[in-house]
């Protein structure tokens, strides 16, 4: 099957001679959740604002379902929900006929019963005879959500949705997220809140510097990139680690009685049992033992490193 949309070597530079985004290609798959990582900068807004239509790409190419988003413009504006960083709405008209005007704006006829539903999933409901200029900010950004789902896109783009919000709007708003994907909308996101990605997202894609440094499926990514620690307590701390065990680079932790021994979880061998029996070569006790395994934001730290 045919990604629903796709990126080849996009590039956007400005006038002030910045180049954002330098020859991008990525392929995101329908139906699925692509939580896009990069630190401030790295050029996630260029490139979602691009396949919105909102800005002019300096070179390359984007489809969205089989159509160009230059050629066939109308066409993927309206499969395409964007919900930005900012909120700019209009303060007076009221919630409900914000959300209507922006599904009656895709071309899409009036459904009344689609616009309650969307403004009771986002706990709007209460709210929807209120100007916008006596919403909260939080309540606002609802709104923002309720706009691009109002002409049901195939597509959603969801722009740091939950930066600078309260926990129960992120909340409401992941448990959207999975209804959505249920219902087959692709979703793409970007998050400061990597947890987040990590809990909900199928792939992970790593931006920085204008370039896409990696787009792995999450498990795979753990998998492939993340490290296990091993942390040794011992019965007796010890004031410098024995020369026999250089080999495996350990570090003595806390006040001597931690040795901390890190290894890749795709090796062949772990080498702890090695390590376990040069301890005791060694004549040091064990008194415990503990693993960890690498976060998705120890591995985003580790890349974004990297690329500087």
């Amino acid at each position: 099957m045919a990604p629903i949309v796709s990126i080849r070597n996009l590039t956007k530079r400005y006038a002030t001679g910045f180049t954002a985004l330098k020859g991008v290609d990525l392929d995101i798959e329908e139906g699925e959740i692509l939580a896009l990582l990069g630190p401030n900068g790295a050029g996630k807004t260029t490139m979602i604002s691009i396949i919105c239509g909102i800005v002019t790409p300096s070179g390359g190419t984007v489809t969205v379902a089989g159509h160009d988003i230059l050629a066939d413009y109308r066409k993927t504006r309206s499969i395409i929900g964007l919900v930005p960083q900012e909120l700019t709405l209009d303060s007076f008209e009221t919630v409900w006929s914000t959300v209507s005007f922006s599904r009656g704006l895709h071309g899409r006829k009036p459904d009344p019963a689609l616009i309650e539903r969307i403004l009771k999933d986002l706990s709007l409901y209460d709210k929807k005879d209120t100007m916008l200029r006596h919403l909260s900010g939080g309540m606002r950004r609802r709104v923002l959500i309720a706009k691009a789902l109002s002409y049901e896109p195939k597509v959603l783009f969801l722009d740091e949705p939950t930066a600078g919000v309260d926990v129960s709007l992120r909340k409401d708003m992941w448990q959207l997220v999975e209804r959505l994907r249920a219902a087959g909308v692709t979703i793409i996101l970007t998050t400061h809140y990597i947890e987040e990605a990590e809990e909900i997202a199928d792939r992970i894609g790593v931006i920085n510097g204008g370039r896409i440094l990696l787009v792995e499926d999450k498990k795979a990514l753990m998998t492939k990139l993340g490290r296990k620690q091993l942390t040794v307590e011992l019965a007796e701390p010890l004031a410098a680690i024995p020369p026999s065990l250089a080999p495996f680079g350990l570090a003595l932790a806390g006040t001597g009685e931690r040795l901390v021994y890190e290894f890749s979880t795709t090796g062949e061998r772990t080498g702890i049992s090695s390590l376990l029996s040069a301890l005791s070569q060694a004549g040091l006790r064990v008194r415990d033992v503990s693993t960890e395994q690498s976060s998705l934001e120890d591995i985003f730290v580790e890349l974004v490193g990297e690329d500087r």
